[in-house]
């Protein structure tokens, strides 16, 4: 007698959560790398990392897998009666469409190369964290080199792209390609530069006193006070130091965040944990019953970010909400803001001005550090550049872009992870993309309860967290960005609600008119 359905889905989920828990057993080992590690183990663990990636690989791209995956593709349409491809709200056809994905890009890949891969990725962060702090570019070049022969081998595995970023790209931003991003991309620039220059030519407001000294215990005890108040649940997570912050999934009760101190700067560490408060927010709001399947995670780099620049900047860095929270940061650093107001606070983490990091970039030029990279990247891959001439390319980016230079390559390409740990391609326009839709998503929010502005006034988050939730972390997975955008939103990617924004909150900050114009 031939299987049902259900008895072959439950066959399918077995292997999908013997895969599921050997990336969780990496992950993990991942996560102890970035925070307490010791330098020496740094051999070892690359060959742990690349025993792990070959195990999931070889599991991933088994043929028994394959067959699995046939048969229940073949059973669901029979008992169903329709198409997997036309069931787009079924659950069921939702992770056999993202399986089927998957598999198919996964059996291009040779076990080898992905051990390969795994163990120079660790070898190459290790080398990183060493010559970042010693701004030693050299040290690490001969790695960059070689991730950039490993990224060009990974592309030539499939043979349908135009552009070898596509295939990292379609990797994390599934749907999306070279071909796609840079007119939008063209477009986000064009819109952003003239606006930095009218900021440019205003007065700055106070912010000094943002750096002042902050000790880092009671940093760290209010960055955990914040998170709180943000929703992040920590008896399914924690939060730990490492060089550059991240979250991370081991499981449905276990996502756990990362971040820094700097004690010359609250806003290092207090905008890094609302960021990736945002990150595990979401992670944390998956549907439970996701749990071991490729659906239990977000759906797009693009999307995820959406969600922590949504936590980080529309909430975290919104008048109301330090109208809120500025007399718990008050009493938290008495004498560092005893001549403060949370006015003044507010213009202060709101200053616009070109500068090196990234991660430290204000809301007007952030997308522009993206831009650089993403353009860096596609060039990388081209041919068109050499890894040992990155580094003055980046310089000169920079300094046509923002009208900034770097001192050093530590502020310069070193200042980024992800090519040290990682793949080349695909690694950053996630974030600008996540800028883009968290004012999608954000804008349909009021627009479905206008109360949300008054209730972050009040401090209260959890009508907005509420929301997301049901429009969109539950759903993990289960739906590509387009067609997540396309339900919540009503629209594919679009940037007229961007630049709504900004030109809303920074004409008044800068007392800027006619910005629709620029």
């Amino acid at each position: 007698m031939e299987s049902s359905f259900s008895e072959i889905t439950a066959q399918l989920r077995d292997k999908l959560a013997e895969i599921d828990d050997i990336q969780a057993a990496a992950a993990v080992l991942g996560w102890d790398m970035t925070t307490y590690m010791p330098p020496g183990g740094s051999a070892a663990r690359g060959r742990q990392l690349a025993t792990l990636a070959r195990l999931a690989h070889e599991r991933a791209t088994d043929p028994a897998l394959g067959k699995t995956l046939d048969a229940a593709e073949s059973r669901f349409e029979a008992e169903i009666g329709t198409t997997i491809a036309a069931a787009a709200d079924n659950d069921d056809a939702a992770l056999l469409r993202l399986v089927r994905r998957e598999y198919e890009r996964r059996i291009r890949i040779p076990s080898k190369f992905a051990a390969e891969a795994a163990d120079h990725s660790t070898r190459s962060y290790g080398v990183w964290a060493t010559a970042r702090g010693e701004n030693d570019f050299a040290a690490v070049q001969p790695y960059l080199e070689k991730t950039l022969d490993l990224s060009r081998r990974y592309a030539d595995f499939f043979d349908t792209y135009v552009h070898p970023a596509d295939v990292f790209i379609d990797d994390s931003d599934f749907g999306l390609s070279v071909e796609l991003i840079r007119p939008l991309f063209a477009e986000l620039g064009a819109g952003l530069k003239p606006l930095v220059q009218r900021i440019a030519a205003q007065p700055k407001p106070r912010h000094e006193f943002l750096h002042r000294h902050y000790p880092e215990a009671q940093q760290i005890a209010f960055g955990d006070k914040i998170a709180r108040r943000l929703g992040y649940d920590f008896t399914r997570g924690r939060q730990d130091k490492t060089h550059h912050p991240f979250m991370t999934k081991f499981s449905h009760g276990d996502v756990r965040i990362t971040t820094r101190v700097n004690e010359q700067d609250i806003g290092d560490n207090t905008f890094s944990v609302m960021h990736e408060v945002g990150h595990a927010l979401y992670e944390q709001g998956v549907a439970e019953k996701y749990e071991s399947t490729p659906l239990n995670g977000g759906t797009s780099n693009g999307v995820h970010e959406s969600q922590s620049r949504l936590w980080e900047n529309l909430v975290g860095r919104s008048r109301g909400f330090w109208q809120h929270s500025f007399g718990d940061l008050q009493a938290a650093f008495p004498d560092q803001l005893r001549d403060v107001s949370a006015e003044e606070f507010y213009r202060a983490i709101n200053l616009v001005e070109p500068s090196l990091i990234r991660t430290d970039a204000d809301e007007v030029t952030y997308n522009l550090h993206v831009i650089i990279r993403f353009e860096l990247e596609c060039r990388l891959l081209e041919g068109d550049l050499a890894i040992e001439d990155l580094p003055a390319a980046w310089h000169d980016a920079y300094e046509d872009a923002l009208g900034v230079r770097a001192p050093s390559d530590v502020d310069g390409v070193l200042q980024d992870v992800h090519w040290y740990a990682g793949f080349i391609g695909g690694s950053f326009q996630g974030y600008a993309l996540g800028n883009i839709i968290s004012c999608q998503v954000y804008e349909t929010a009021l627009e479905e309860n206008p109360n949300i502005t008054t209730h972050v006034q009040r401090g209260e988050l959890m009508p907005l967290l509420h929301w997301l939730q049901n429009n969109i972390y539950r759903h993990g997975s289960k739906y590509t960005t387009q067609q997540l955008l396309e339900r919540v939103t009503g629209s594919g990617i679009t940037l007229a609600p961007y630049f709504r924004y900004l030109h809303e909150k920074f004409g008044d900050l800068y007392e800027l008119d006619n910005l629709t114009g620029t």
